[in-house]
């Protein structure tokens, strides 16, 4: 079976934005436009494609990623030759949620895609969740297309939004566009490039229709041509000598420079539109095709050899040994289990069986989707640079790789954010308390920041997760997919506890009965642990990962070796009970360097024991305190409620960092801690007559105020805190 698009004709790319910035309604439309459906489904409406889920449809939010797999011919093409096969470009979409709470669907979706679709919104330009994306998009190196959406809004402002864009994400972005209109007068786009002027005519804007630009908007247009023209040259040294020499520099040049330069990250082309108006949309799919990569433009996959530990790398071509990464798991109501995996090199087909290298284990691989959101569309081989996903895969998980098992290696694990928000639940009879336990395992290998642990003084489960709406949706996901009936408590937070010296202490653990003893004895050492970052060499004796390291540093043999992770056990068990108010430990660094051991009685009960004691000694020595986390708030509000805004969150410990104008509203920017935010929303209503509106999202964690820990400590005590 021979693959049916050629790799140089597939564009794998993620539409991300912030909530409400109009991403699923910009999908809607390319499915529209790309054929893949006949009529566009409206999110407050609830019938759209990606946006499947009960749960998504009653709130008009996105919560997990839709893949979506469609077929494009560019516009500027004839239209005998947009109806041929040949013409046509394949596209794998990824819709992702703009909520904060879902923030691990962008971060995963992003590690498998090679470029995105950052859709703004034209009034409020870049907001909080918008920063954080680009932050992810950054850290995998994806190439960005931006643009700026519903520019037919009252207030909307294409100049703004794209200042908003140089000021607070990139200097490197650039317009393409200028919009024709704003607000009610939106009625196409000028594209600098090409010096014409674009309309959206016909059922809903189907027939895009190529104008000469409006007298009105000529000088603009000439003006922002040349800035554009000289940013594309600044990449290409022969351009850059033919522009100063004064020559004109063709088309088809200026976009070759011009694609090189946003695969390489250099430029990021900014278009206008709105997707709710249908206008503008196609044209972004002509940027995808002309300058988004397809997998041949990326670099190789890095990756180590599982055999030899050394680094290695695969290109995307059939023709090597198969590389694939899972990137999510989704439980699927028809067909039970979808592992959804990005494809690097080499081919699979249905039927035969799949390797783990990440487990070390092989399954069969019965059945193969592409899926269009909640459609499935069976196919029997997958080919290098595709996106599919396997159903009935039992120990596959987020971040594990699939490899050769004649050639085994490991693609790098996506990294996720740690839970900040925990409540306890329990089910309501015996019958759902055995459904609970299979559903919530369900939901959390879905969801890696979704996590399940059991206290251990009351026997409780306790969940935890990025916010409230994120708990709210995993109960409720419970109730109808499981059919799990539970009683929830309140929301808390999920401090945790760290150290902020040094301190060393050495601990025997000898227990003598009747026959065998136990004898344990070390030394360690422990200090606080600077910020994680993977890619910083790690000494061989050392086992880094984020929040904690362990080194062994023992030397001659005091310590057998086979005992030596039974101490790591041990400091690890300790970290989990904390120190002050028993919350986890995190960001420490642990050595464990001279200790003894007896021939008979040493074992590795007795060594973890040992170790766990020596632990919880030094951090009671090593100025142990409680973190909190904080979380970057961002509140807009009529003028009038600003004094009263500013006051509140400065007594809820909050530190204003920012404020600034948005049309006749002020927008306010603080970091405050979680813990003072709970009713937040209700409460700003209140104080703002219902006209203020307000985000959140975890930022980092920070130390608590002495005064706060101690009320902290007395409610942990008292059995109030989760």
């Amino acid at each position: 079976m021979e693959r049916d698009y050629p790799l140089e004709k597939i564009r794998n790319f993620g539409i991300i934005a912030h909530i409400d910035a109009g991403k699923t309604t910009t999908s809607e439309r390319v499915l529209f436009y790309t054929g893949s459906q006949h009529k566009i489904g409206e999110v407050h409406e609830g019938d759209t494609t990606t946006d499947w889920m009960e749960q998504e449809r009653e709130r008009g939010i996105t919560i997990t990623a839709a893949a979506i797999t469609c077929f494009w011919a560019p516009t500027y093409l004839s239209e005998v030759d947009r109806q041929k096969k040949e013409k046509k470009f394949r596209f794998n979409i990824i819709d992702t949620p703009g909520h904060i709470d879902f923030t691990v669907e962008v971060k995963r979706s992003l590690r498998v895609l090679d470029g995105a679709v950052v859709v703004f919104d034209g009034v409020a330009g870049v907001e909080p969740q918008s920063e954080t994306n680009w932050r992810y998009a950054e850290d995998a190196q994806v190439p960005r297309i931006c643009f700026i959406n519903k520019l037919d809004r009252t207030g909307a402002s294409f100049e703004r939004s794209y200042k908003s864009i140089l000021d607070r994400l990139s200097k490197k972005a650039v317009r393409m566009q200028i919009p024709i209109g704003e607000e009610e007068k939106h009625e196409g786009v000028v594209d600098l490039l090409k010096m014409k002027a674009y309309y959206f005519e016909g059922n809903m804007g189907n027939n895009v229709v190529e104008k000469e630009i409006p007298e009105n908007l000529k000088a603009d247009a000439d003006k922002y041509r040349a800035e554009l023209v000289e940013r594309i040259v600044e990449n290409d040294d022969d351009l850059m000598t033919a522009f100063l020499e004064g020559k004109e520099i063709s088309l088809p040049a200026l976009m070759e420079t011009l694609r090189k330069a946003v695969i390489a990250n250099k430029i990021f082309p900014v278009y206008a539109g709105s997707a709710l108006k249908n206008k503008g949309v196609q044209l972004v799919l002509d940027a995808v095709v002309d300058l988004l990569p397809s997998p041949l433009d990326i670099p190789p996959i890095k990756a180590i050899d599982a055999n030899t530990g050394e680094e290695v790398f695969r290109h995307a071509s059939d023709s090597e040994p198969f590389s694939a990464l899972a990137f999510k798991l989704q439980a699927d109501p028809f067909v039970g289990q979808l592992t959804f995996f990005r494809v690097y090199s080499g081919t699979i087909e249905s039927g035969t069986y799949i390797y783990n290298s990440t487990t070390g284990s092989k399954e069969r691989l019965g059945r193969i989707v592409r899926l269009q959101a909640n459609d499935r569309e069976e196919v029997k081989k997958v080919f290098a640079g595709e996106i599919a996903a396997a159903v009935g895969l039992k120990g596959a998980k987020t971040s594990h790789t699939f490899s050769d098992e004649e050639h085994p290696i490991i693609l790098d694990q996506i990294t996720f954010p740690e839970p900040v928000i925990s409540l306890r639940i329990e089910p309501k009879t015996k019958a759902d308390q055995e459904k609970m336990g299979m559903a919530l395992k369900r939901l959390s290998d879905e969801d890696p920041t979704f996590k399940i642990k059991s206290d251990q003084e009351t026997g409780e489960t306790v969940i935890m997760g990025m916010g409230e709406l994120h708990l709210e949706i995993i109960v409720d996901r419970m109730k109808r997919e499981f059919a799990v009936e539970a009683n929830v408590g309140k929301p808390q937070v999920a401090y945790k506890e760290t150290i902020t010296g040094e301190a060393e202490v050495e601990n025997k653990y000898i227990k003598q009965t009747g026959g065998k003893g136990q004898y344990g004895h070390v030394k360690i050492k422990i200090k606080p642990l600077p910020h994680y970052d993977p890619e910083e060499k790690v000494p061989k004796n050392a086992h880094r990962e984020p929040g904690f390291e362990f080194i062994d540093a023992i030397k001659g043999g005091v310590i057998p070796q086979e005992f030596i992770p039974a101490v790591e056990k041990g400091i690890r068990e300790a970290m989990d009970r904390g120190i002050v108010a028993g919350y986890k430990m995190t960001d420490i660094s642990a050595e464990l360097n001279y200790g003894s051991y007896h021939d008979v009685d040493s074992s590795e009960i007795a060594y973890k024991i040992a170790a766990s004691q020596a632990f919880q000694e030094a951090a009671k020595k090593a100025k142990p305190v409680i973190l909190e986390p904080i979380m970057k708030v961002e509140v807009v509000v009529p003028e009038k409620f600003m004094g009263d805004i500013t006051g509140n969150l400065s007594g809820k410990r909050g530190q204003i960092e920012a404020m600034e104008d948005r049309n006749e509203l002020k927008v306010v920017r603080a970091k405050v801690p979680l813990s003072e935010m709970f009713g937040y929303v209700t409460s700003l209503r209140s104080m703002t007559e219902g006209r203020g509106s307000s985000t959140m999202e975890f930022d980092h964690y920070a130390i608590v105020p002495q005064n706060v820990a101690q009320t902290i400590i007395e409610a942990r005590m008292g059995g109030e805190v989760g």
